[in-house]
């Protein structure tokens, strides 16, 4: 009898345990980041999160980046063909959309070597205008990267637009997880 008992509570725990791995979260800044993320039929894995604060004080925004297949090496992250996915909540309302599109440009700049800025200064200028929005706590902005399409903004739940092929992909990605990259979001993102 005894054995019967712990025979099928012994498969409830076996139930129970998946379910629980299937809704783990990680929390940066109360904001909570769950460790796979479903999109158009993939599964992607939470790589890394991390935050970014103005002047030690303001909290901006939280930042969790999703992969195919993750990794802590940030060539890999920039130029490895996977299905990429990065999500940023908003923490404060001083983003305006001047400042998201200045910011954007000077980083996405000082990331990358100038000759692939210049050639790419199309590709950053459109992306740039979709900023164009003022940012406030609780909304987001989501970047995917499917090979052979292209990067995609969904910026405060809309998409804004695609940019198409490697090139732009690479730059977004090195300006986050790349050497001249934010040391804070950098490590964060790579899981480091």
């Amino acid at each position: 009898m005894r054995g019967r008992i712990f025979f099928p509570l012994l498969a409830s725990v076996a139930v129970a345990v998946p379910a629980l791995a299937e809704t783990a979260t990680v929390e940066v800044l109360g904001v909570q980041f769950p460790k796979e993320k479903v999109i158009e039929g993939k599964t992607l894995h939470l790589n890394g999160v991390s935050y970014l604060k103005k002047f030690g004080l303001v909290k901006v925004y939280a930042v969790g980046l999703y992969l195919e297949q993750p990794s802590h090496d940030a060539e890999t992250v920039i130029s490895s063909q996977q299905m990429k996915y990065m999500l940023i909540h908003y923490l404060t309302d001083k983003a305006t959309a001047t400042k998201l599109r200045e910011g954007f440009i000077e980083m996405i700049e000082g990331g990358n070597p100038p000759a692939m800025v210049e050639a790419n200064r199309k590709d950053i200028e459109t992306y740039a205008s979709w900023l164009n929005k003022d940012m406030a706590p609780g909304l987001t902005s989501e970047s995917l990267y499917v090979p052979g399409k292209g990067l995609t903004l969904i910026y405060q739940g809309q998409v804004r637009g695609t940019i198409a092929g490697e090139a732009f992909a690479e730059m977004y990605y090195r300006y986050n997880v790349g050497e001249k990259a934010d040391k804070t979001i950098r490590e964060g993102l790579l899981g480091l």
